[in-house]
Parts: C-alpha cells; sequence; structure tokens
C-alpha cells in the first residue's frame, strides 16, 4: 500500500498546491472509479479515488480510498475490507460530514447465485482518517429497532418475505433514516397484493424512543387510498403533497407536518391550474433513464420543476414555488407550443421538432428570483430498431413569472449511438449565475479531420457567453472532462493498455 500523509482538510491550503494527479500512482491496486465530493450546500469539497485489490476472502474483498482535496492534493488513504459483491464505490458526504462510500457496481462473478446480496456502504471518518461498515436499522412491527451490518442474501430474503405473504396476509415494510437535528424517522406501511394501508410517519429520539407518530391511509384499499410525496423536510417543517383517491377521482393538499410535535401546520388543498397528471408527477423528474435533480431550496421557499402533463402526454413544463413562511403555492407552466414556437418555428404541441427529433431534458437550473433555466438536447431513438441520435442543445430560460424570457440554441454535430455531449454544470456566484459544459466532435476546416472541442457556456446575469477550447487526443488516449472547483476544470487523460490514467485542472476564463 502506497502511504500518504492523513491532513486535516481544514489545513491543506498551508501545503503544496497541486493542479495534476497521477491516478495509477496514489495506489497498487486496479482503479475502479472515482468521483467528486461535495458538502450540504453543494460546495465541491474534493474527490474520492478508488482501487480493487480482488478477493480477500469468503465473502470479502480489499479495497483502497484515496481522498484529494478539490486542488487534488491527497491527503487521506486507507485500505478496508469491502463485501465481495462490490465491483466499485461512489463516494458522497452525509449531513454529519462523513464520507459514505455507497456500492455503485455490483460483481456477480465472485460468489454463487445462490449466495448473491446487496452490498453494504462504508463510512470514513476524514477527522480521524478510519472506515467502518455503515450500521442500519430496520424498525420492526412490534415498535422494536433491528441492527443490520450484515447483508442477507437475495434468496433467504424471498424466503423470508413469502412466508410473512403467507402467515399474515400481507408484507410489514419500514424504511429507518437518521435527521440532522438529531434522532431517526421512519415510514411503515402494510403491502398487500394491489394496495398499501396503514402507512404511519414516525420520528424517534436519539435513543430511538418514539417522540411522535402521524398515521394516513389506514383504511386503504384498491380503490380508495391516500398517499404522500415528500417534496422537501427542515428542522421545522416536512412538507408533502397529499393524494387522495376516491374510485378515480384524485384530489391533492398540501400537508406541512411540524417536525417537533408531528402535527399538522397546514393541510390546505392546492388550488392549482396545474392538471392531476402534473401534480401526481411533480415530485420527481426522470429523463433518458437517468432521474434529474428538479428541485432547489432557498432560505424562504423551494421551488420545483417538473413535466407539464394534458391528460396523458408531456406538453411542456411546470413550476411549484412553495413559501416557506406561509405555505401558500404558486404554480405555473409553460407549453412547447405555443410559448417556445417563436424561438424553434418547427416545435409541435408534444416537444417533436424537424425530422422526428424532439427535447430531451439534461439538466435545470434555479436562481433566487424564482426564475429556472432549463437545458434539453434533441433527440430520437427511443424506438426499437431505431439508432439513438443527439442534436443540438437547447436553453430555455425563464423570468421570476416562468415566463419564457429566451431560447439558446447551442448547434452542434449530431451524434450516434451515444447521449454524452452534455457533460455536466456549476452554479456561480452563490449561486446566482450558471455555468454549464458540453463536448461536440467537429471537422478542422483546414485538417478536414475531426476532432472534439470543449464547449463553456456562462449565463451570468442573464448573459449567455461561450468559450470554445480544442482538446487534443494523442491516438488510443482518451480524455474526459469533469467538474472542478470554480473557475477551473478537471480533464482526465486515459490509456488503459499503457496504465495511464491522470488527472489535471485547467483554468477556465469566465
Amino acid at each position: 500500500m502506497k502511504k500518504i500523509m492523513f491532513i486535516v482538510f481544514g489545513l491543506t491550503q498551508t501545503f503544496a498546491f497541486c493542479q495534476t494527479q497521477d491516478l495509477t500512482a496514489l495506489a497498487a491496486g486496479d482503479h475502479v472509479g472515482m468521483n467528486a465530493l461535495f458538502d450540504d450546500k453543494d460546495n465541491l469539497y474534493g474527490y474520492v479515488s478508488l482501487y480493487s485489490y480482488g478477493k480477500s476472502g469468503e465473502k470479502t474483498k480489499k479495497f483502497e480510498y484515496v481522498i484529494l482535496d478539490k486542488n487534488l492534493n491527497p491527503v487521506a488513504n486507507k485500505e478496508f475490507e469491502g463485501d465481495i459483491t462490490a465491483a466499485s464505490y461512489k463516494g458522497y458526504v452525509d449531513f454529519k460530514g462523513q464520507i459514505i462510500l455507497k456500492p455503485s457496481i455490483m460483481d456477480y462473478s465472485l460468489i454463487k447465485n445462490k449466495e448473491l446480496f446487496t452490498p453494504i456502504s462504508m463510512v470514513i471518518d476524514p477527522k480521524t482518517n478510519t472506515i467502518k461498515r455503515k450500521i442500519y436499522y430496520d424498525y420492526q412491527e412490534d415498535g422494536t429497532f433491528k441492527e443490520i451490518n450484515e447483508p442477507q442474501s437475495w434468496v433467504a430474503q424471498r424466503k423470508e418475505t413469502s412466508h410473512e405473504k403467507k402467515e399474515k396476509g400481507y408484507n410489514y415494510v419500514s424504511a429507518v433514516g437518521e435527521l440532522k437535528e438529531g434522532g431517526y424517522f421512519a415510514h411503515e406501511y402494510k403491502l398487500y397484493n394491489r394496495y398499501v394501508n396503514n402507512n404511519s410517519l414516525i420520528r424517534f429520539d436519539e435513543n430511538k424512543k418514539e417522540i411522535w407518530r402521524y398515521k394516513y391511509n389506514t383504511d386503504g384499499n384498491k380503490k380508495v387510498y391516500t398517499t404522500l410525496a415528500v417534496l422537501e423536510r427542515d428542522e421545522n417543517y416536512m412538507y408533502s403533497i397529499m393524494k387522495k383517491v376516491d374510485n378515480g377521482q384524485k384530489t391533492f393538499s398540501l400537508l406541512v407536518l411540524d417536525m417537533k410535535t408531528g402535527k399538522e401546520a397546514s393541510n390546505k388543498p392546492i388550488e392549482s391550474i396545474l392538471t392531476d397528471n402534473t401534480l401526481d408527477n411533480i415530485e420527481s423528474y426522470r429523463s433518458g433513464y437517468r432521474k434529474l435533480d428538479n428541485d432547489k431550496t432557498f432560505d424562504d421557499k423551494f421551488v420545483l420543476l417538473g413535466r407539464n402533463y394534458d391528460q396523458f402526454e408531456t406538453v411542456g413544463y411546470a413550476r411549484m414555488m412553495i413559501n416557506k413562511t406561509d405555505f401558500t403555492i404558486d404554480s405555473k407552466w409553460i407549453n412547447f407550443s405555443p410559448d417556445l414556437e417563436s424561438f424553434l418555428p418547427t416545435i409541435n404541441r408534444y416537444g417533436y421538432l424537424e425530422n422526428d427529433y424532439w427535447l430531451q431534458t439534461k439538466d435545470m437550473y434555479f436562481m433566487n428570483d424564482g426564475s429556472v433555466g432549463i437545458l434539453a438536447e434533441k433527440f430520437k431513438g427511443d424506438e426499437m430498431y431505431t439508432t439513438p441520435k443527439t442534436t443540438d442543445l437547447v436553453y430555455i430560460y425563464t423570468d421570476k413569472d416562468f415566463k419564457v424570457k429566451n431560447v439558446q440554441v447551442f448547434k452542434k454535430e449530431k451524434t450516434k449511438w451515444a447521449n454524452n455531449d452534455y457533460l455536466f454544470s456549476q452554479y456561480l456566484n452563490g449561486g446566482k449565475d450558471v455555468v454549464f459544459f458540453y463536448r461536440d466532435y467537429q471537422k478542422d476546416e483546414v485538417t478536414k479531420q475531426k476532432r472534439w472541442n470543449l464547449f463553456i457556456n456562462t449565463i451570468i446575469d442573464g448573459k449567455f457567453k461561450q468559450e470554445i477550447i480544442p482538446i487534443s487526443e494523442k491516438d488510443n488516449y482518451a480524455v474526459t472532462p469533469y467538474v472542478g472547483k470554480e473557475g477551473y476544470i478537471l480533464l482526465r487523460e486515459y490509456n488503459e493498455k499503457e496504465k495511464f490514467n491522470k488527472i489535471r485542472l485547467e483554468k477556465l476564463n469566465y
């Protein structure tokens, strides 16, 4: 194991300023992944790089992590025993400041099928550079907690679930999480074949003693039932959309629970211009088999962006803004037609454009005044036997009243069999502005050879600016851009055959 001196993150600025790093030199194992780490305010914390040493026991595999600060200085590393079914991990920083390594890829090759199990996450304490298995808690139907730190095989889980269903006629289901304010929070319900009921939200103190319980959907069945979609939670309140269904008729309300008492602070009907389907789906946004981050919380409000539906089909975008002081809701929508027609003349009611391309949402950006930026890409190829293709990126910028202010079209070459030209984005200037990055293979007018360019697009004070950086690649070397600290971009240059795997920070001019 290559040893790296451990440095507390707060002291790293006093040491050498590093702008490049050789990932293959940081550890002796096989490099299996690296990702950026962000704190609870979405500021870049650093990076974690993972290495595998292979099977180390009957159900274990040896790994090593290396933590880099945002200047690419290595500040901590350690070997650890992970589960044999983990191929790699992805890191994130939790509300305690711990770095959680969550298994991101399964490895089915080193264990029998009947013994397969879901690998458990690992917890790094950056203050002491120690790592341990994450402990989970299962809330039982009898009101007790069960500690889980060893996974159960999938076969054993299925047998246990089947036995309980036969015995009781339902499965008791619960999920437990820790609260930033201290203690635990659980959701429980009974799962029948085609419906659930007896739902409860329960808060516990640090000693797992129940503080309060909120019950709903007590007598739910296939035709009459109640659901909750949690939108946001802070130390004071939990905000949810409560949906009540009675023989196909839906009603919605904004339920606000007091986090200290569990009492209803508000439960008012949502008198909205949005359709039932729009309200039913606004808490999440999936696009291109990927879940997008579709909300942002500010001191006085939180804002969500969802699809705007007619009865069944997507016809545009919907914005919901909830005031955290008086619990009022401001709902707005824009439709592909007519709202985007003056900018995209070929667009129809359902977001389709010329040559059967349609707008596939890639990202969204929320500003403090309620304005929203929506980045989409012209895409086609969801149908069977159709080659996936993408062309131009389209940026839709709204004002604070969610009216279309401008639409910017970024022309780029057609890409086939891939949907990865858009890279990532970052907020700038305390969240007031935004920058996003994409790449495009373009033909050089002199050499007629294609090479790829990095496009850096800033929206500062509502004004667009674009910078183009040519990226040269040596034969059989791949260069991949990645998120860097503000004002920089990280570039990874990689060649598996030559064991070349380096990252570097490049300063940007914006």
